[in-house]
């Protein structure tokens, strides 16, 4: 349990991190976008960092597409997901899931954190905490969502973290 919290509170601190990188590229009320983000400003938490396309149809409709995924989240994942879409990623349930989370972050232009189970993969041991960050290119309509995760629970004391340097 005392590796669980320790585990969690580094975590939360990841996030602080990260927020407080992102709040650091806004231009007043204007959203970063992707050409303000620097891999040297976060350089640490590369391995479980994903960019996240915001895709809109003709009809208005939006899907999402993961432009980038780190290294750390194949071992997550248990493959490589970069390219893929929600539903190529997840179960229904899961990408439902994700789709409404992204969705608020979309819609309301505002960042989003929170746990998510790794059941839906078969490790009902595991979360996900993650955060989830929007970047517009013209600042206001955001067009892609920079994201974090930070793994915690029980894992195999053997099992490879999957995190490589860069």
């Amino acid at each position: 349990m005392n590796a669980q919290l320790s585990a969690s509170a580094t975590a939360a601190r990841a996030h602080q991190e990260m927020f407080a990188y992102w709040a650091s590229l806004r231009r007043g009320a204007n959203l970063p976008g992707r050409v303000d983000l620097h891999p040297a400003g976060i350089k640490r938490m590369l391995p479980t960092v994903s960019l996240i396309d915001v895709r809109r149809d003709a009809a208005g409709a939006v899907d999402y597409r993961l432009r980038l995924a780190g290294t750390g989240l194949y071992s997550v994942y248990g493959r490589e997901i970069t390219g893929k879409t929600l539903n190529d990623v997840y179960n229904t349930a899961a990408a439902d899931y994700w789709r409404a989370e992204l969705d608020k972050i979309v819609n309301e232009r505002r960042p989003g954190v929170g746990v998510h189970s790794l059941a839906w993969k078969g490790s009902p041991h595991m979360s996900i905490l993650w955060l989830r960050l929007p970047l517009a290119s013209n600042g206001r309509d955001v067009d892609m969502i920079l994201g974090y995760d930070a793994v915690v629970g029980a894992q195999d004391s053997g099992a490879n973290s999957g995190i490589r340097a860069a």
